[in-house]
């Protein structure tokens, strides 16, 4: 089986900017992760205004695959048995042509929301012509909590049913692929490692180092909307 760990990488040719990169979210607006930070969403209605805002100016909903999720897609379709395991949480993977059923959203979905009270679920798309029609801080229609994006924002943890199956998928690769991430972002960045000590053969597909390097076959520095769809040719 081969594994793919996709990251922020993946997705800036869809036009969806890294986060801790040169030109990273983070680094061009630090206050913008309060956005995202659990705490505070919860705690002021003018973070979770201003949230929405960003949801409303942002790429995720009008980005469409690039060649990476497109190249992935097409090996999957080939017939290897293929899971992918990303930190992403744009669906672009999905909206490729990968099943849902062999993507591991580890991030969760920017493209539903969840009431953080009743845990309803609901289309994005749905929450933000809501916003459109004037409701800055949209509530759930079922208890009239706190709606959010139905991602892991910071100071949330990560599903763990879901990481399990992660673990379980990168044990079992063998041939594991990181493209795109930093591998700096724990728990998911150990699962490099992990498939390494259980003796992937581990491919890093990034512009910058990463710490996983050392336990690398090959590291790939290329952009990688080249040097994926090559390198998973090889793989064929």
């Amino acid at each position: 089986m081969v594994a793919i760990l996709t990251g922020a990488g993946v997705s800036t040719d869809s036009g969806i900017p890294d986060y801790r990169g040169p030109q990273g979210l983070w680094r061009k607006d630090p206050e913008a992760e309060r956005l995202v930070t659990y705490g505070p969403y919860m705690a002021d209605p003018e973070i979770r205004r201003r949230s929405w805002r960003m949801r409303l100016d942002g790429p995720v909903l009008r980005a469409r695959p690039n060649a990476a999720h497109l190249a992935i897609a097409a090996f999957e379709r080939s017939g290897h048995a293929l899971r992918v395991i990303t930190q992403n949480v744009d669906g672009l993977h999905q909206a490729a042509g990968v099943p849902d059923r062999k993507v591991l959203e580890l991030h969760g979905s920017a493209r539903s929301v969840v009431c953080t009270a009743c845990h309803a679920r609901s289309s994005m798309e749905e929450a933000l012509d809501r916003v459109r029609a004037g409701e800055a801080d949209p509530p759930c229609r079922t208890c009239g909590g706190i709606l959010k994006s139905a991602t892991v924002m910071f100071g949330q943890r990560l599903d763990p049913v879901l990481l399990a199956r992660a673990v379980s998928v990168a044990k079992a690769a063998e041939v594991f692929l990181a493209v795109g991430t930093s591998l700096q972002v724990q728990p998911a960045a150990s699962l490099a490692g992990m498939a390494a000590e259980h003796g992937a053969r581990l491919i890093v597909v990034n512009a910058e180092p990463t710490p996983y390097d050392p336990l690398a076959a090959e590291v790939i520095r290329e952009p990688i909307g080249t040097a994926l769809p090559a390198l998973l040719e090889r793989l064929r």
